[in-house]
């Protein structure tokens, strides 16, 4: 199964205009979402850190642990998201270990990205 495949018949899809956002910084996170149509920007404390396309995941560290959200999402394009709450995240991980995996594998992805913007411990 593609990945994708997990997502085609939601009906939660979002429709984001460009230059609105998706979330902002701060805002809390119950949800994450998947890209289905466009473009959108990841951007912490105003730079860009990812540019997001078609099938990337975003919003995911609310689901796995609730809290403020660590972005914005501002979408580039017109752009359409599929909406997945806590409920359908847990039948998600259940029903197929390789969404799971997925999750984690972008976050660890995002958080060595981040970890490589910080000054080196010997510059602070």
């Amino acid at each position: 199964m593609i990945f994708f495949e997990l997502f085609a018949h939601n009906p939660s899809m979002i429709k984001i205009p460009a230059g609105q956002t998706l979330f902002d910084e701060g805002e809390q996170g119950h949800q994450l979402f998947v890209l289905t149509q466009g473009t959108a920007e990841v951007i912490v404390r105003n730079r860009v850190l990812e540019t997001l396309q078609h099938g990337s995941i975003i919003g995911e560290m609310g689901l796995v642990s609730p809290g403020p959200r660590s972005a914005t999402v501002v979408a580039v394009s017109d752009c359409e998201f599929v909406a997945v709450d806590e409920k359908r995240f847990q039948f998600l991980i259940q029903q197929t270990p390789f969404f799971a995996t997925q999750v984690m594998r972008i976050m660890a992805e995002r958080l060595r990205r981040a970890n490589s913007l910080l000054p080196e411990i010997d510059d602070i």
